[in-house]
């Protein structure tokens, strides 16, 4: 068994981002992360994905964006790119293809079982802390500062292509962007439970982050205070809204059931459907918490 201070499940921002806080309190973290490279779901998410919050918003903690405009939407390249090169400025170990099977409680301490029989347990510290650097300042992230080609090639799937000319359902509220880019080439229906909510992506030609920290909204507990907190509006420069009211797509209230490749829709309507897009965010995958007593509770009501 393999002892380390402090285990963190995912390299994705939220992982690279706590191993970097860790780092800061004299800890020595062990990223471990299921796929084969450190940058989370983010390789894996469609084409054309563009951010809603500016570059500027959008960093993680030591490393700022380099953007040269950092006022600009980064696309999904583009974001790949910088978790990589923050991955490879962190100096902690980060291990690929490590997808965490079990945790346990051992004595004072918790034991991680990896798939493969390995396992990494927590004992105390061991080794030198590391100091308070700045990622910009490390040498091996020069070249990502200082080269103008940070977006990899796009890569030929996850675009409109495999579904044009076909009747596809989307599912979702965040799914507007898909939606909309799908009915240039498919007949395609935004279902959800309720109309779609907008909010304007930039007021007084500045975006709504840069208002949102200015009056520290961003920060504020808001959610905290209300019993229901409402719905997150889906950003929009008004070209969503447009597609939507001219019906490429069109939107629906969520079907009530499914017959096989048949959709029942809430007026009646019996409709084939060549496929359902899903696009209803993450569900929690917690039974690597099971041997932590009431742990998964208390993760179930956080997350919820």
């Amino acid at each position: 068994m393999e002892h380390i201070d402090v285990a963190v499940t995912g390299g994705g921002q939220s992982g690279l981002a706590t191993a970097h806080a860790l780092m800061q309190h004299g800890l020595r973290p062990v990223v471990v992360e299921a796929s084969g490279r450190a940058a989370g779901a983010w390789p894996h998410y469609y084409d054309s994905l563009t951010l809603f919050s500016p570059a500027r918003y959008s960093s993680v903690p030591g490393m700022p964006s380099p953007s040269a405009d950092r006022d600009r939407y980064p696309h999904r390249d583009e974001v790949v790119a910088y978790l990589a090169a923050y991955a490879g400025c962190l100096d902690t170990e980060i291990r690929t293809g490590c997808r965490v099977t079990a945790t346990r409680r051992v004595g004072d301490g918790l034991a991680v079982e990896l798939a493969g029989g390995c396992r990494l347990s927590r004992a105390g510290r061991r080794g030198r802390p590391p100091g308070r650097s700045d990622t910009r300042t490390d040498p091996r992230c020069r070249a990502f500062w200082s080269s103008p080609a940070r977006c990899c090639t796009p890569p030929t799937t996850r675009s409109p292509a495999p579904f044009s000319g076909r009747r596809v359902v989307v599912v979702g509220n965040s799914a507007v962007q898909i939606a909309a880019e799908l009915a240039r080439t498919a007949r395609v229906t935004l279902a959800t439970r309720g109309p779609v909510k907008f909010a304007a992506q930039r007021i007084l030609g500045r975006d709504l982050h840069f208002w949102a920290a200015r009056t520290g909204l961003d920060a504020a507990p808001l959610g905290r205070l209300l019993s229901h907190p409402p719905a997150q509006p889906v950003l929009d420069d008004g070209r969503y809204r447009a597609a939507l009211a001219a019906g490429r797509p069109d939107r629906r209230p969520l079907f009530t059931g499914a017959d096989g490749t048949k959709l029942l829709w809430s007026d009646g309507r019996r409709e084939e459907a060549d496929a359902i897009v899903l696009a209803t965010g993450y569900r929690p995958h917690r039974p690597c918490l099971s041997g932590l007593d009431g742990l998964p509770a208390l993760v179930r009501h956080v997350s919820t």
